[in-house]
């Protein structure tokens, strides 16, 4: 997928998976220190794909340059604009949504805020609210900004939302949104003493999702 950043046009790397007879678009980023490929990932948009939503998977260029640490900022817009693109000609009509783990939806959110992408909703797993220990540190100007309907889908144990105080008061500055918690969960809502494999961590976050989706859908 062909992505132009201020620095020059690159390509990334995207998966879709389309079920029979979808009702509707997904596109999925992966979060800081991941790739499109993370288990979790997969898990999650699998989950979706099971329950008749189209996916798309893609990298943010900073992972093909081999780099761990997220690039500038408008480079993760600009491939959300491309991307947003890409799944709209696929799409045919039916309603697109942005979804993302930690910092993929965080940058899904700037481009909204900015007009970038115009997507139904947008969906965060685990929005990084501020780094963790650094409530001081808040990333939440452009949230009111966003004209489409958000879910928050957040672990009650994430140290990147604490105090749940300041989620509250992030979300109330929103236009339209919404939190899921996932109780225990952590930051990839993993559940202190209960092993789990991440794929099934994340599929289990995928029926109140597609249920939120569907709402905003009709």
């Amino acid at each position: 997928m062909a992505v132009v950043l201020p620095t020059g046009p690159v390509e990334v790397p995207a998966e879709f998976e389309v079920p029979a007879n979808p009702w509707a678009f997904a596109a999925v980023a992966h979060g800081a220190g991941a790739g499109y490929r993370h288990p979790f990932l997969l898990g999650f948009a699998g989950a979706l794909t099971r329950q008749g939503v189209a996916t798309v998977r893609f990298n943010f260029p900073y992972v093909e340059q081999g780099r761990r640490m997220p690039g500038p900022a408008a480079h993760a817009i600009a491939t959300w604009a491309a991307v947003d693109a890409v799944v709209r000609e696929r799409a045919a009509g039916l309603p697109v949504f942005a979804a993302g783990k930690s910092y993929g939806g965080r940058m899904a959110s700037m481009a909204a805020a900015e007009g970038v992408i115009e997507p139904a909703g947008l969906v965060y797993l685990g929005y990084p609210l501020h780094p963790p220990g650094r409530p001081d540190k808040p990333r939440v100007e452009h949230l009111p900004d966003v004209p489409q309907p958000q879910l928050f889908v957040e672990g009650t144990n994430d140290p990147f939302i604490d105090p749940h105080a300041q989620l509250e008061a992030a979300v109330a500055s929103c236009r339209t949104a919404d939190v899921a918690w996932i109780d225990g969960g952590g930051h990839s809502f993993e559940v202190k003493g209960l092993k789990r494999p991440a794929p099934d961590v994340a599929a289990d976050l995928a029926p109140a999702v597609v249920a939120w989706m569907r709402a905003v859908a009709a």
